[in-house]
């Protein structure tokens, strides 16, 4: 049996339909974020990007977090645009994607997911950036308070909405 390429699938209307559908929530949750000084943000707009690379694999996933912070930043710019911020959307995808998409759904599966998620991004990418944009090594500190704190809110999260996709049938493999 032969597996689609990246293109087939999103030509489908469901996929296209879903991709988008995400994407367009990322950037609605977006507004919704807690700013603490101009450079830490506490938010849940990962979730939709989370979500979608789970259900259509890592390249639509990272595609979708793309597609989220460039529109995301046309729609409320906060700053000036870094295409940084973007390269770690695009990760935030493709990471789901890689590590749940078409796996069995636990507990450990998860947290490590997202533990992988609260590492590569808020611990290791997004200082990177910060440091690129101000200059300024400081900018960890307190992303490491951030992550502590954020860390089981996410995973509860993202626990929950992948529980409750697999219960309605969302995550077999049978879907995609």
């Amino acid at each position: 049996m032969r597996k689609e390429t990246v293109i087939e699938t999103l030509r489908q209307p469901r996929v296209l339909t879903g991709v988008a559908m995400f994407v367009a929530l990322n950037v609605i949750l977006n507004y919704f974020n807690i700013m603490i000084g101009s450079t830490l943000r506490i938010g849940i707009s990962f979730l939709p990007i989370a979500v979608c690379g789970m259900l259509y694999g890592p390249i639509i996933g990272g595609i979708a977090g793309a597609l989220g912070d460039v529109i995301g930043f046309i729609t409320k710019p906060i700053g000036f645009y870094f295409i940084g911020f973007t390269i770690s959307a695009f990760v935030v995808g493709f990471l789901f994607g890689l590590l749940l998409h078409r796996k069995p759904i636990t507990l450990a599966r998860v947290a490590g997911t997202v533990l992988l998620y609260t590492i590569i991004i808020s611990l290791i990418l997004s200082p990177i950036w910060l440091f690129m944009m101000y200059g300024s090594p400081l900018f960890a500190i307190p992303r490491i308070y951030k992550a502590i704190l954020q860390y089981p809110i996410n995973l509860v999260m993202v626990y929950t909405v992948t529980k409750f996709l697999s219960r309605c049938h969302m995550l077999d493999n049978h879907i995609y």
